[in-house]
């Protein structure tokens, strides 16, 4: 019985990490197809909503943060009729602290 509770454990285990390492991948790929997005190679850290709002425009949802104070942004991209998320992270003064190929929600864990 021993063996075989180790044996799942390991397996659960093995297939975690293949999983992130999968994800680390896509978003090395991700990176590459939609860095000519305007979103992703035109917004920089320290920019107001209102800049963000006119690369980006209307996102798709909005988000207040609960880890760290300010609001995050969700936008999809789209490219060759595939969608990507990302998001645009702002601080409590409005100006950009973060963004990537992740949702609000998940980013919002530091």
């Amino acid at each position: 019985m021993y063996k075989k509770t180790l044996a799942v454990v390991a397996l659960a285990a093995m297939a975690a990490g293949c999983s992130s390492v999968k994800e680390q991948v896509d978003t090395a790929k991700d990176r590459v197809q939609y860095r000519e997005q305007p979103l992703v190679s035109d917004v920089k850290t320290g920019m107001t909503k209102e800049q963000v709002l006119q690369i980006g425009g209307t996102p798709s949802t909005l988000y207040t943060r609960k880890v760290k104070p300010g609001s995050c942004n969700n936008y999809v991209l789209n490219r060759d009729g595939k969608e990507q998320v990302y998001s645009v992270g702002f601080d409590s003064a409005g100006r950009v602290d973060s963004k990537g190929f992740e949702t609000c929600e998940s980013a919002d864990h530091y």
